[in-house]
This record gives structure tokens, sequence and C-alpha cells, in this order.
């Protein structure tokens, strides 16, 4: 087992641990959870020795073999088969102590080498490394293709691949479904199931975490919590554990007034002196425990820009491909209604990113026609649109240039629902992660106010606490959605229907996604149930579609006036916080002053009373979304 013992760790004056301790369990596969910047790739380097705590122990096993997914590539001219296979190295010291005994023709050694490598089945590994690459989507006349000649996130699966081909007992992934998608999420998901070791999985994917992890280690307040069982179970113990802190919070802070109001009545009399010391002593003992509270960085919402003509975009008869090339896909013939919500399917490489293309008009058609309805606004998100953000500007400045007439504080208000506040509004982004100029991108998307979205993989790089945001966002949103994603939390959430990309066609899917992976986990290379194969699915499938499209339409007033609530708590709050302010300037209270104070003392009521009705409402509406979800 791994022991984590009083830790604590800072890095550049940051404190991310503080005297924390925590357990990994042999076999365990633990999810490591917590919001960017609070230390989980810092930990993993801990692991790998790379960096040493503060203060504390850290204990992992000596004999144990480590795996980890590097971020870069060096050796660009391997192929991708040989850099897979270059995962395992004892495989290699084998095959170099071989070809160390032919050049020298030393037939004893060669015959030693050739038993160690048959006693290793060495002769198995390069089946090995090709089921790896196959599970994550190269094709075979890829397997020799030079690692220099794929893009950024084909080398990501390359790295995956070969952290996931060398042998070990302890296996480290950070975020390893970024740049995967849906179907490469699910294979890796089966994989990592069967794996023997020790993994710790650094993701901010709630169902790959429910179908992998059986611990969670949180960061939470510079500690590590650690929770049995996968992120559904965790949501749910947190949620007890944050109930039951409230609950102890409420009574010690009872004992704590009860002491203090003792020694303000006691500590005068002489009788009672000795008594009301001694409830000072108490005081002084007592360790307070912090309120439960639950902090949210983001707040977004993205509003429609008006009606559109019924369909919002059609393609009629229309082929896509590149350049000369032969078309991707072929006489596509699809619509999309005004609110659709609507999931793409497809392996990759199946045209999915293609399809969008087109739409959003990046794309012109090799022959047919794409049809955009009147008034259409189209909000496109893409990985490559991140690269075209000007790493000089900051998040405010890349919103003033689309708006020149908006007030400055307006455009701060709004990028400080997307995480960036204060001083990060006006930050260049120059060294902003990946996360941070993803949600740059979706503010400006956000602020155009379009009335059809098209994701193309939305969540790489977001933390949870974002997606949720995000998801939140798009289920108030009253627009039409195209969505492509592998986070299939995302996905059951979001689109009430789906259209399955493959063989060239574009048609639509009457399954949902249980279909799909049941289909895809008891044949790894069939395909999910078609439409023709029975009107009582399509019936069954298009009754549940409309059930959860008709749940999202009774929770939408609900999350409006959730929204509003919380607005108008910020407001009120902030400007109790401003007349306070006020009021705490000693100079107000002289004489001449008297006619200032009164308005400001009676503001100050209103507000507190406002305060705490609003309070109230926006629990109460919190309650109700909470019951309507569980229902």
């Amino acid at each position: 087992m791994i022991k984590l013992s009083n830790i604590s760790l800072q890095l550049g004056g940051k404190s991310l641990l503080d005297d924390t301790s925590v357990t990994f369990n042999t076999g365990e596969r633990i999810a490591v959870i917590g919001a960017n910047g609070t230390g989980k790739t810092t930990l993993f380097k801990v692991l790998q020795n790379e960096l040493q705590v503060d203060a504390g122990t850290v204990e992992v096993p000596k004999h144990w073999r480590l795996s980890h997914m590097k971020q870069e590539i060096a050796e660009v001219d391997r192929s991708a088969l040989d850099f897979v296979l270059d995962g395992d190295q004892p495989l290699r010291q084998l095959q170099r102590a071989l070809t160390e005994a032919e050049n020298k023709h030393d037939d004893d050694a060669m015959a030693q080498a050739l038993g160690a490598l048959d006693t290793y089945h060495a002769f198995e590994k390069q089946n090995q490394a090709e089921q790896l690459l196959a599970g994550l989507g190269f094709n075979v006349n890829e397997f020799a293709k030079p690692v220099g000649e794929f893009s950024g996130g084909w080398r990501v699966r390359l790295n995956l691949a070969r952290a996931l081909m060398c042998p070990s007992d302890l296996l480290l992934l950070d975020e390893p479904t970024n740049h995967l998608d849906l179907h490469t999420c699910y294979w890796l998901e089966q994989w990592l199931k069967q794996y023997p070791g020790t993994l710790l999985l650094i993701s901010h994917d709630r169902d790959f975490m429910d179908g992998v992890a059986t611990q969670v280690v949180s960061f939470e307040q510079q500690k590590l919590i650690g929770y049995r069982g996968n992120y559904s179970q965790y949501e749910r113990q947190k949620g007890e554990r944050l109930a039951q802190q409230q609950q102890a919070f409420d009574k010690q802070q009872q004992q704590k007034e009860h002491l203090e109001s003792f020694v303000r009545r006691f500590k005068a009399k002489a009788s009672k002196a000795k008594q009301a010391q001694s409830r000072v002593k108490m005081l002084e003992k007592l360790t307070l425990t912090a309120p439960a509270s639950i902090s949210y960085q983001y707040n977004i919402t993205i509003p429609t820009g008006g009606r559109v003509s019924d369909p919002v975009v059609s393609l009629d008869n229309v082929d896509l491909g590149y350049a000369t090339n032969q078309p991707i896909l072929k006489n596509v013939n699809v619509s999309l209604q005004p609110g659709s919500r609507l999931g793409l399917l497809g392996v990759n490489g199946a045209g999915k990113s293609t399809l969008i293309k087109a739409i959003v008009g990046d794309l012109i058609p090799q022959s047919g026609e794409v049809i955009r309805g009147h008034n259409l606004r189209i909000g496109y998100f893409a990985q490559h649109q991140l690269e075209s953000l000007d790493e000089q500007a900051s998040p405010f400045l890349h919103l003033r240039r689309l708006d020149a007439d908006a007030s400055d504080q307006v455009l701060k208000n709004f990028v400080g629902r997307f995480g960036f506040s204060g001083e990060r509004a006006d930050e260049a982004i120059v060294n902003f992660s990946g996360g941070e100029k993803a949600r740059v991108a979706l503010a400006m998307i956000a602020w155009q106010k379009p009335n059809l979205l098209l994701l193309d993989e939305p969540t790489n790089h977001l933390d949870l606490e974002m997606r949720e945001s995000l998801n939140i966002a798009l289920q108030e949103y009253d627009g039409a959605v195209i969505l492509v994603s592998h986070d299939r939390y995302m996905l059951n959430s979001t689109a009430d229907e789906f259209w399955w990309v493959r063989n060239g066609q574009v048609e639509q899917y009457e399954g949902d996604l249980e279909d799909y992976f049941q289909a895809l986990l008891k044949a790894p290379n069939a395909v999910p149930a078609s439409a023709d194969q029975g009107a009582d699915l399509v019936n069954d499938k298009k009754a549940q579609r409309q059930a959860r499209a008709a749940e999202r339409e009774k929770l939408k007033p609900l999350l409006s006036a959730f929204k509003k609530a919380e607005a108008r708590l910020d407001k009120a709050q902030q400007k109790l916080v401003e007349v306070e302010t006020q009021l705490a300037d000693p100079t107000l209270y002289e004489a001449d002053n008297k006619s200032k104070l009164q308005p400001l003392l009676k503001e100050q009521g209103q507000l507190k009373t406002e305060v705490e009705a609003v309070e109230l409402e926006w629990l109460d509406l919190s309650e109700q979304i909470e019951q309507a979800q569980a229902s």
C-alpha cells in the first residue's frame, strides 16, 4: 500500500497540502479529484519522487514498478508501434541482450537470451501493443507511421498506449480521457477495470470515474479526504459529511455562545470569578469546527439571439470531404428543428467534425447544398479555436472586441461568471491553462447569443465544477444544440436524440447510450442496433427521449428562478457590504453627520431583511431542484 502521513506541501509560495494523511490500498483504483490548481498533478510528482514534501512521510513499496502517462514526446522518428513497445523496458533489455549475443556470435549467450525472451512471453508483446493501438483508435496502416507525423491529440493517445504497455504495480494517469472520443473512452474504461495493480487517476469525467474508481480522494481545503466507492457514491458521502459538519458546527456555536454568555455575566462577580475563569480556559481549548460550505466559482448562462426559421439548418444531398479526395460523407439529407438537442455518435474519423464544419460554414460541400435558416446565429466551439485566441489579450479584452458599446462593468461581470474575477479578468491569457482558454472561448460564444450551438468536445480540460455549470447552462438554453463529446454524463443530460455517423452516412439512431455501449461490450467489433430492428424499440426510445425532454422542460422554470434569486442575493449582499463599509467610518457618527447616518442605518436594516428573505427563497428553490432531479 501507499501511505502519506501528515504531509505538508507548498509550491511557488502557495500551500497545497497542510498536515494531511491518506492511505491507498493495493489493488484499488483511486480517482483523484479537486479544482484546478489544488495540487493533483503535484501529488503525482511526489509519488514519482520528482518532488519532495515539506513535512511528513511518503511510503511507496520499494519493489513496485511505476508507470505514468507522459505529456511530451521526444522520439518523433520512431514508428507508432515501436514507440509503444518501448514502454516495456524489460522487453527492450532482453532484446538488446539477444542483439549483443548475435553480434558477438556467442551461442551460449544467444540461447540464454532466447530462453529469457520465451519465459517473458516476448513474442506476444507486439500483438499486445497492436491491441492497445487499435483500442485507442489507430488504424493498422498507422502502426508504422512515424510519431512526428501525428497531431497533438493523437500523440497524447500514443503516450497513453505506452504507459499501458509498461509493466507496472502502480499506474498514474493524469486526465487520460482528454483527446479521446466516446468509443476509446469506453474501451479505456474496460481496460482499466481489468488492470491488476494500483491505479491513481486524475479525471473530470464523472461517468468514467463511476465506471473505473473503487475509491475517491478529494482535495478539500488543503486536506486529502478519502471516500469509498465511485464518484456517485462520493457525492452522496460528501453530502452526508457536510450535513454532519454543519450540525457539529451549529452545536459547537451554541456551546461557544453559552460559555461566552456566562463569562460576560459573571466575570465581575467575586463568587463566580473562579467559574468564569474556568469557562475562559474551556473557550481557549475549544477547537472550532468550520461551517459546511460549498463555493461556486462559475455561474454561466448562454442567452439566445431571438427566433430562427424552421428548420434551423438542413443538408440537401450533400457530399462532404476535403480538396479533391473522395467524400467522407455522401448524400447527407438531414435537418435540424429549433430547440433540437442532438448528440452525434460514431467512431473517430467517421465524419462527425466534418459534418459540424459544413453546418458552420468552414467546409464547402463537394456537392449538394447546406441551407441555413433566417436569423441563424451559430456559436461554434472546437479545440482548434483555442489556438486562434489572442494570447496577449485578456478575457475582458476578448469580449470588448466583440462589443464596443457594452460597459466595462457589464463585460467584467460576464467574464466573472466564467471564473475570471478581479485581476484575472484583465490578465493576458498567454499563461492560461487549456481549461482556462476553453472558458474564454465559451464566454465569447455565450456573449454573442447564438440560437444554434455546435459543440465539438467542449469538456476537454474543463474541471468538474465547470462541466456541471456548463451542463446546467445547456439545460436552460432555449436554442438548438449539436454536441460531440466523450463525456457520457453531458451527452445523457443534454441530448434528446442522436444521429449516427458511420460508413459515409448520417442517420437517426433510435437507441440511447446504454444500447450503444451494451452492443460494444457484447461484441467489440459490433455496431449498435439500427432503427429497423423493431417498431417497439423505436417507440420505446422515442417515449424515453420525450420523457427526458419533458423533465427538462419542467425543471427549466425552477432553474431560471434559482438563477434569478442567486443574482438578487449577490446584488443585495454586495449592496449591504457597501453600506456597512460606509457605516464603519467613525466620522459618520459625529453630530454634523446625523442626517447621513439615519438613512444608512435604515437602508442597512432593509438590506438585511432582504438578504434573509432571498436566502430563504434561494434555499427553497435549491431543495425543489434537488428533489426534481432525484425523482
